[in-house]
């Protein structure tokens, strides 16, 4: 065959042109030649002619006029065709073609390849040609034509820019095409693909899959054998060249997890349990592309903490059928188990303490897209060819595993058997010992997500939290030791969630106090309000579970809750029902004492705390007046008893004159029997270590009624029913009286230094009066004062009501302005008694 027949039939005069679905089906470059020895033999046959005109001389015969007329038009018709008609047709050919795929499907698999079948719609539109003489010469010689046929022929796409290499070939069956403009032909055919170099397709996908493929250009070349009819037109090569950019390349479709259970499953071989999996998947299918996917077999992998390092295996999973239709939703179902979990997971990172399960938790758990990678796998119960196979198993697909948000999984959080520590004053405060501690038993009820179906028992957490009241974070708990826990399920009905209850008795979790007005807010609202408190926790909680599949830890699982803190119910201050005895003077200035004491105190919380060091200012009217501070106080339920306490009282010291004037009246109504209060206020040395919890508290008003002290002769639990003055001897011959004494002091004696005192009868009317200067003791537990000289008052119904009595007894009231002496320390206080029992003799 001549070089002129194997010359492309239409071919592009720009190759750099983006092909499109209305691009001509054939194109190439059309180059005119021009035969010498044609044009020779027609210059001889027009010379002949004209010597056989002469001949004749003028008679001319009907067969050479034919030729003549013949020859004249075949002339003009080559001339036409082969210099102005080529160049029309090509343009409207590119022009008007149009080509819509509708369907591409796959027929079966083969051997060597896949035999697809191809359905698409091919017309000539001569109205897209702008060019008015391009479009009536295309027309015109498509009508001539009409129909153009070619025979069996085979494509090769190759790709330039990966050394040429042959990415696939395709046997493409004859077809016949009606060129009539606006005859619409339905092609409808099935094509042998047989795939070219596994490992640049390998090379290329992953390219993709990673993002690195910008761009890619692919080189389409066939032989096409064309007629038209019955005419043959030679065999052209035609070869065309498309670029593929990334956003023109189809990405992988966007896909939404209809369904996820986990569930325990048997493993077939006998060695034990695993964890089953059943997934579903749905996304939609934008193209008009159609197939059924045989059942296909894969493995699921996880990051390894290097990406240079191999993927992790973790479950095995196989597909059933996958129905694939165009432009529809495609669904996606796979099973699969997981036989064991590698020590490559659990294993922490190098330079990092979380393994790479603990990073893919981390995002599953906060809501996050996990990553995992899915890789084919040849299976041998499976009737794929073995090229298949090879080429699954050489890509690896990374998929976006949603999360899921365990925010709100929480249902009720309950704490009991509080126990609160404080820290020592000695204490480093950035150590564990040096911040406040808290015990408990922790009850927990969560709800397990719908789509976990599998055994898990709790064996022991570690937490770390905020503390938040009314929206605002107030401390931290810091649970960093690992705390025994037990856990139950309980299955829900229908389709009510299961739930698991979580056990664990915690021990001196450490609690930071990190905004101390909310916690005195929240403080003074426990022990004075009326309400329950309700905190909010939000955590990161560490779990050691135990599986199927053995144990393993769970990190970083968020955990959300509310935490009821029950009120303290009645008057909490009244009720601490404070009570001194066993006092004792340790050293006196001239302005104050340093004592100590034993102090009963009744705990009507739920809570017990242990404190190792408590510092608290002593006031009266907004003026500090003492101090007390109390060391090892182990704060039970119920009464407390022998608190050890060491108490400075020095008035003048803390708050001058002013100070030293309240105080005054303050001993003098307490001697005196009458009620009195004393406020407690705490300050930023209250707990040395933790300041922030001192000068929070310090906002709260603490009023206590004045610890009663234990009296000599006093029955029961200290109450002053008989007062320190116990009874009086009135004499009337001597006009003296002498007085029994209780002292509140066991260890120390009381010295009188003067008293101006006057006794009344009922209340109003006086009977005598005491002035006396010389100081006398009062010794620890009763003693009998010296008699004390006594002025009558003669004149008084008092009086008169003493000599009455005389022999018996009657009940007097008695006002005294006494000075007191201990130590070095001396106290002026006016003492009131009433109810004296007091006996007359002569």
């Amino acid at each position: 065959m001549s070089d002129t027949e194997r010359s492309p039939l239409l071919a592009r005069e720009h190759d750099d042109q983006a092909p499109n679905e209305s691009s001509p089906l054939l194109s190439n470059h059309h180059e005119p030649e021009h035969d010498g020895d044609s044009n020779d033999q027609r210059r001889n046959s027009s010379s002949s002619a004209t010597k056989a005109h002469h001949s004749t001389k003028r008679k001319w015969r009907w067969p050479s006029l034919i030729a003549i007329l013949v020859l004249a038009a075949s002339v003009i018709v080559i001339i036409v065709l082969g210099f102005i008609v080529p160049p029309a047709v090509k343009q409207y050919a590119e022009t008007a073609a149009v080509l819509e795929p509708t369907s591409l499907s796959l027929e079966s698999l083969t051997a060597d390849g896949v035999r697809a079948r191809i359905q698409a719609n091919f017309r000539l539109d001569g109205a897209r040609v702008t060019d008015d003489n391009a479009r009536r010469i295309g027309r015109l010689a498509t009508g001539i034509m009409r129909h153009l046929g070619t025979e069996e022929t085979r494509l090769y796409v190759r790709l330039p820019n990966y050394d040429n290499a042959l990415l696939g070939s395709a046997i493409v069956p004859p077809l016949s095409l009606d060129l009539v403009d606006g005859h619409n032909n339905e092609l409808d055919f099935v094509a042998d693909v047989t795939p070219g170099d596994a490992e640049l397709m390998r090379k290329i996908v992953n390219e993709w899959l990673d993002g690195k493929l910008d761009q890619l250009k692919v080189n389409g070349a066939a032989s096409l054998s064309l007629k038209s009819g019955f005419l043959p037109l030679g065999t052209h090569d035609v070869v065309e060249t498309m670029v593929f950019e990334a956003k023109e390349i189809p990405s992988i479709p966007e896909y939404k997890i209809q369904n996820l259970v986990f569930h325990d499953v048997p493993l077939g071989d006998g060695s034990g349990m695993g964890v089953g999996a059943n997934v579903s998947i749905t996304a939609h299918n934008d193209y008009p592309i159609g197939l059924d996917v045989p059942s296909l077999a894969f493995e699921v992998l996880v990051p390894n903490c290097n990406p240079s390092e191999p993927n992790i295996k973790v479950a095995s999973a196989v597909t059933s059928i996958i129905h694939i239709r165009p432009k529809s939703d495609v669904t996606a179902e796979a099973e699969g188990v997981i036989r064991e979990l590698p020590e490559t997971l659990t294993r922490a990172c190098p330079d990092t303490e979380l393994s790479p399960l603990d990073n893919f938790m981390k995002h599953y758990l906060h809501g996050e897209d996990a990553r995992v990678f899915v890789r084919g796998k040849a299976s041998e119960q499976s009737d794929l060819p073995e090229w298949v196979g090879e080429l699954l198993e050489s890509i690896t697909v990374p998929v976006e595993f949603p999360g899921r948000n365990f925010g709100n999984f929480i249902r009720n959080f309950s704490l009991t058997d509080v126990d609160f520590k404080m820290p020592s004053p000695f204490a480093d405060p950035s150590d564990p010992s040096g911040k406040p501690r808290v015990s408990g038993t922790v009850q927990v009820l969560a709800g397990l997500p719908a789509e976990l179906n599998i055994n898990i028992e709790v064996d022991s957490l570690r937490a770390n939290g905020d503390l938040i009241y009314e929206d605002q974070k107030f401390g931290e708990l810091n649970l960093d030791q690992w705390q025994k826990a037990n856990s139950s399920i309980a299955s829900g009905s229908g389709n009510d969630e299961d739930i698991i209850t979580i056990t664990s008795h915690i021990a001196d979790a450490p609690i930071d106090i990190t905004d101390g007005d909310i916690f005195g807010d929240l403080m003074q609202k426990l022990l004075f309000g009326d309400e329950d408190i309700i905190l909010d926790v939000k955590s990161s909680v560490d779990v050691r579970v135990a599986t199927v599949l053995g144990k393993l830890v769970l990190k970083g699982v968020p955990a959300q809750g509310k935490v009821p803190v029950k009120h303290i119910p009645g008057d909490t201050v009244s009720a601490l029902d404070p009570h001194i005895s066993d006092v004792r003077i340790m050293n006196t200035s001239t302005s104050g004492v340093n004592l100590q004491a034993k102090i009963a105190l009744t705990n009507p919380t739920p809570y017990t705390a242990t404190v190792p060091y408590i510092n608290v200012h002593i006031m009266k009217h907004g003026f500090m007046i003492g101090e007390a501070i109390a060391r090892d106080v182990d704060f039970q339920l119920g009464d407390n008893a022998d608190i050890g306490v060491s108490a400075t009282w020095d008035p003048k010291a803390f708050s001058g004159s002013h100070g030293q004037e309240v105080s005054r009246r303050l001993l003098s109504e307490y001697l005196s029997g009458k009620n009195t209060t004393l406020e407690i206020r705490t300050h930023r040395g209250t707990i040395p270590t933790m300041p922030i919890i001192g000068e929070a508290l310090s906002k709260i008003n603490i009023t206590v009624n004045t610890p009663r002290v234990k009296l000599p002769g006093d029955d029961g639990g200290g109450g002053n029913s008989h007062g320190f003055i116990r009874d009086a001897v009135f004499h009337i011959l001597s006009s003296t009286a002498a007085f029994t004494l209780a002292s509140p002091l066991r260890h120390n004696t009381v010295h009188i230094e003067r008293i101006n005192a006057t006794a009344f009868y009922n209340h109003t009317e006086p009977v005598g009066q005491i002035v006396h200067d010389e100081p006398f003791d009062a010794p620890p537990g009763l003693s009998q004062t010296p008699r004390l000289p006594v002025t009558w008052s003669t004149s008084s119904v008092g009086f008169e009501k003493l000599k009455d009595a005389l022999g018996g007894s009657l009940k007097l009231d008695a006002v005294a302005d006494v000075t007191l002496r201990v130590g070095n320390w001396i106290q002026e206080v006016k003492y009131e008694g009433k109810g004296i029992g007091a006996r007359v003799s002569l």
